[in-house]
């Protein structure tokens, strides 16, 4: 049978079940086909108690190192060498030849079979026919089984903004935003940004500061919004300080707009520029006003000693004023006077006539019986015995 055949011994493992072609082409000397099919499985091996160790990384150290110390060339692709790299990345030696098993016996091996089931196609994914390969979210990896190229390959199956930091890094892509900003919205006065660098490109997309999101197309426009939008870059609006004094036609109230303060004219995200009060003829307009215009404001002062009332717009004297609050304190006392005199007035009537009332009760009494009243004394003698 082909199966005890030298040629089959030579080049497959447990019997013709697992094979590869012979690596120099010689079936003479050399190595042979069974030392590749040997090694994928101590490969394969390694992969699995370095995934059960939670040390996944350990297989690309180990399939790295062997790659360079165990060369064919050299006459080292063999176990002895590959036990070398084992223990130097400290994997459990017995459990990768507990995995590997028996490659003489006559039976399938479990990780081989699993691995020949795997390579059949399935779906939109064809059967895998060289190894070994990456397949990336039920796609064949085809490429250079090289680190950049492999790690490239895992990082494009990411969603856009979901991939992990390793795949932005300098080594596996290049960061468009660094580049004219990438086309991409930007305030350079606050150095903020829509562009978000991804695996497969760059994003525009407005950015979320301090728990203010900002809203637009993320190209050419990005707006603050919401409550808080005015610590930041004062929403987009106008602002300016003068002479210690500051102003702002950002509105705080949830609404996005930017308003020109009072004093001020403009369209509140370019420009305000101060209105003229005094020119405009707005304010200070009374006969006896002088008017002086200054930025967001005006000053106001009247002639002699009148005093400007800015509510009313009008200028009236101080001493009018003092004269009137004099007279007003007077009044207000003279008042009083009069209401408490009054009061009094009022109190003395009030027991005058009780008191009268009770004296003619006393003198009818004497004269006639009063249902409502008791006897009352007589106090006047009628001189009899």
């Amino acid at each position: 049978a082909f199966s005890l055949s030298r040629q089959c011994k030579s080049q497959c493992i447990n019997y013709g079940r697992y094979c590869a072609p012979d690596p120099e082409q010689d079936f003479t000397s050399g190595y042979e086909g069974k030392d590749v099919v040997i090694e994928n499985l101590r490969q394969l091996c390694v992969f699995k108690v370095a995934n059960e160790t939670n040390k996944p990384w350990l297989w690309w150290d180990y399939v790295t190192d062997f790659q360079i110390r165990c060369p064919m060339k050299e006459k080292k692709y063999n176990k002895e060498c590959a036990d070398v790299v084992i223990r130097a990345l400290g994997l459990d030696g017995k459990r990768i030849e507990k995995c590997m098993g028996d490659p003489n016996a006559d039976e399938d091996n479990p990780v081989l079979k699993e691995e020949q089931e795997a390579q059949v196609g399935k779906g939109s994914r064809g059967d895998v026919t060289i190894l070994p390969t990456l397949v990336v979210n039920d796609r064949q990896y085809r490429g250079k089984l090289a680190k950049g190229a492999v790690l490239k390959a895992i990082c494009a199956g990411f969603e856009e903004t979901t991939e992990p930091a390793v795949c932005l890094s300098g080594d596996v892509e290049t960061n468009e935003c660094l580049d004219n900003n990438g086309g991409c919205w930007q305030d350079k006065a606050t150095n903020l940004t829509a562009c978000k660098d991804t695996f497969r490109g760059r994003v525009c997309e407005c950015p979320l500061v301090d728990g203010v999101q900002f809203k637009g197309d993320g190209y050419s426009h990005c707006e603050a919004s919401g409550s808080g939008r005015c610590k930041i870059n004062n929403g987009g609006c106008w602002h300016e300080a003068r002479d210690e004094h500051a102003y702002s036609a950002c509105l705080d109230d949830g609404n996005g707009k930017c308003q020109c303060p009072s004093g001020f004219k403009g369209d509140g995200v370019k420009n305000c520029e101060d209105i003229d009060e005094c020119k405009e003829k707005k304010a200070c307009q009374c006969p006896e006003c002088s008017c002086k215009n200054t930025w967001g404001s005006y000053e106001c002062t009247c002639s002699g000693d009148l005093l400007y009332i800015r509510d009313h717009d009008t200028c009236i004297s101080k001493s009018g004023t003092e004269v009137r609050s004099s007279w007003a304190a007077v009044w207000v006392i003279l008042i009083g006077l009069a209401m408490a005199s009054g009061g009094a007035y009022l109190i003395y009537k009030y027991r005058l006539r009780s008191y009268m009332d009770s004296e003619i009760r006393a003198i009818m009494a004497q004269y006639m019986p009063l249902d409502s009243q008791a006897e009352v004394p007589n106090h006047v003698s009628d001189g009899r015995a």
